[in-house]
């Protein structure tokens, strides 16, 4: 996997300063000068989310089209059967992929995907199964456990990303907006949310909102676009990454309550051209930490709190779509700082790390791979 000859975007300076705009920018580093190499593991078609099974050399690995695969480092790729109808179109499709806390005794993970709705709308849907392997593998007793609340028409912005608290007690789920702007500030739906629930789907007594009932009850944070990330530091800090709209990709610290100020203010603007208020003419929003412009297309986002690469303990790892590499940021408290770019010449879907504590990604497309970062020595 080569590198490009020429950065696609490029990526604020790791000084501290307040310049986090295009003032601030440098370029992206070339893989050659990276702190790992790169090993191409497998290939899979259009690969979206994965996780690696506790205990285990395998991992699950989602396929936009409809398909779950049971990836093995010493044994076959096997297609896992019971997996739910998707609507696949546009974003939309079969989505992300966790383990359950308890996943070592009760073998349940979670899914997202897209489903189809009345009137040509759609929206995410969230279920859990029993994982049960072998030869064969399958999904035993798939339940629905939440929805995206309104379906619309359209076929973009699901988000539908999915993170454990590090206590195991609440699921989070990032509902995007659907690219229908004024969502994302209506409490009584859930789209341009982020969602706190139990892990069987039900509503927690100290949700933020949970005296308002119904949907409302549901939120934990709101003003979000389209989140294609979220991550816990080992603080116990929820982190989340969204698309801006055109430039203005942004990294939160996601706190309970908090309105992040879409459609209203943005550190982009509308495709059209039309203006959006930057976030400090509206100091009632919670600023991002991090924002990019130009863009770098965010997708998937680790915690890393290892050892094996120079320089990246205590960090984000977040995927680059459009800006084609792996960027990351160094936690520093409630702060967050641009600290490294890696140009891959390539969109990087999804970040994992393995219990190891080694970095694997996901390539996008039709040809995707499953890499593995491998530490120089």
């Amino acid at each position: 996997m080569a590198a490009c000859s020429a950065p696609a975007a490029t990526e604020a300076a790791p000084a501290d300063t307040a310049a986090l705009d295009a003032s601030g920018e440098h370029p992206a580093v070339p893989l050659a000068d990276a702190p790992f190499r790169v090993q191409e593991i497998a290939s899979f078609d259009e690969p979206w989310a994965m996780t690696f099974l506790p205990g285990t050399r395998a991992a699950l690995v989602t396929e936009k089209a409809g398909k779950l695969k049971l990836w093995q480092e010493s044994g076959p790729t096997l297609d896992v059967t019971g997996v739910p109808a998707v609507a696949y179109g546009g974003q939309g499709g079969l989505g992300d992929v966790i383990v359950a806390p308890d996943f070592a005794t009760s073998g349940t993970i979670y899914l997202s995907w897209a489903e189809a709705g009345s009137g040509g709308t759609f929206g995410a849907v969230v279920g859990r199964a029993k994982l049960v392997q072998g030869a064969a593998p399958r999904l035993e007793g798939l339940e629905v456990i939440w929805k995206q609340t309104p379906k619309v028409t359209g076929r973009g912005h699901y988000s539908h990303r999915l993170a454990f608290s590090p206590d195991g007690r609440y699921l989070f789920i990032g509902s995007g907006e659907r690219q229908k702007f004024d969502p994302a500030q209506d409490m009584t739906g859930n789209l341009g949310k982020i969602v706190r629930l139990n892990p069987d789907g039900s509503i927690p007594a100290d949700n933020p909102f949970a005296g308002e009932g119904g949907v409302t009850a549901q939120i934990w944070s709101l003003g979000h676009r389209n989140i294609l990330g979220l991550a816990f530091d080992d603080s116990g800090r929820l982190w989340n990454q969204e698309m801006g709209p055109r430039h203005g990709d942004e990294v939160n610290l996601v706190e309970a309550k908090a309105n992040y100020g879409y459609p209203i203010v943005s550190n982009g603007d509308h495709y059209d051209g039309r203006d959006i208020p930057d976030h400090p003419t509206r100091p009632e929003f919670a600023a991002p930490k991090l924002w990019w412009n130009p863009a770098v297309s965010p997708a998937g986002l680790a915690y890393y709190g290892g050892d094996l690469y120079p320089g990246w303990k205590n960090s984000l790892l977040m995927g680059a779509l459009s800006g084609e590499g792996l960027v990351q940021m160094r936690i520093d408290g409630t702060a967050l700082h641009k600290a490294g770019r890696w140009d891959f010449g390539t969109r990087i879907r999804e970040v994992e790390v393995r219990e190891d504590g080694t970095v694997w990604l996901l390539t996008d497309g039709d040809d995707g791979r499953l890499v593995k970062l491998v530490p120089k020595r």
